[in-house]
């Protein structure tokens, strides 16, 4: 049985595109660029909201400065706008609610930045007491770099082997399978399952009844 299961943020315990899709938007259109419909920021998050503009930027733009350009007019928008629209998929409140009640520690090891991944976590799941929140922080590299999940294994003082990884990306499985603990990946998210299936992961789960038979 796992003491310990981290979940990705964004496309796994949170739907949150249309609220990424609509503050990235603004960001661009106040900079003079064209915007993107709402299904294409699928295939664009997932690496860090930097990532996520240089891919929203047009060609011949993608460069550090106007990176930040876009990040200056995100951050404020997404901080007022980010529980908008962005909500639990189905069964995610009642799948944490069942670990925590068998003595299950929960984590959370998101690309998002710390403030919001911290304040969504707050606002959906008040009621959950996670071990560790941690997002996109300063000096830490992001997924699929192991070093988030390692920091949490740290923090609750369990084993990768007695801990389980779940994400909707191939992000997700790469940080899991290099930070040495059992990696599931989930199809309800902002990837296809064809993504989860090249990186080999120990399940690929379609509900979340399916995480709870695991542990």
């Amino acid at each position: 049985m796992k003491q310990l299961v981290i979940f990705d943020l964004d496309g796994t315990l949170l739907n949150t595109i249309a609220d990424l899709a609509q503050s990235t938007n603004y960001a661009l259109e106040e900079l003079g660029y064209p915007t993107h419909e709402e299904d294409a920021y699928r295939f664009m998050v997932g690496n860090g909201i930097n990532k996520l503009f240089e891919r929203a930027l047009p060609e011949g733009e993608k460069n550090e400065v106007n990176v930040l350009r876009v990040r200056q007019k995100f951050v404020p928008h997404y901080d007022l706008h980010n529980a908008d629209k962005s909500r639990p998929y189905p069964g995610i409140p009642e799948l944490l609610t069942n670990l925590q009640s068998q003595g299950i520690q929960l984590a959370v090891a998101s690309n998002k930045y710390q403030s919001a991944a911290e304040k969504l976590i707050t606002h959906y799941f008040p009621s959950i007491r996670f071990a560790a929140v941690f997002g996109q922080r300063e000096g830490v590299p992001t997924k699929p770099d192991p070093t988030v999940v390692c920091d949490i294994l740290k923090e609750t003082g369990i084993a990768p082997k007695d801990t389980l990884y779940v994400g909707d990306s191939g992000v997700d499985m790469q940080t899991a399978i290099n930070a040495g603990v059992t990696s599931c990946g989930v199809t309800w998210g902002f990837r296809p399952r064809t993504e989860l299936e090249t990186f080999h992961p120990d399940y690929i789960v379609e509900r979340t009844e399916e995480i709870a038979k695991i542990i």
